[in-house]
């Protein structure tokens, strides 16, 4: 039996996630709403960053249904602030 393939996350330079870092810490001190872009989902996530855990590398964000989601940092590809 072959193994299915699974796509592998594209990397990304030093810069691009100290960008994301960067962005993230922004939008956790100013409480502000973003939209995560994240690999491997159809749709992004979308809320606030209510704790960053540096031992377990997550991003917990709290959706606007009120649900706790925890984003893998090394899987988020992209930062919004939506519009709406």
């Amino acid at each position: 039996m072959a193994k299915a393939k699974v796509a592998k996350r594209p990397t990304r330079d030093e810069f691009v996630l100290e960008e994301i870092g960067n962005q993230l810490s922004e939008a956790k001190m100013e409480n502000s709403e973003i939209l995560l872009t994240v690999w491997g989902r159809e749709e992004g996530v979308r809320g606030q960053i209510k704790t960053m855990d540096s031992r377990t590398g997550r991003v917990h964000m709290e959706t606007r249904d009120g649900e706790l989601d925890k984003v893998p940092f090394m899987d988020i590809m992209k930062v919004e602030y939506p519009r709406d």
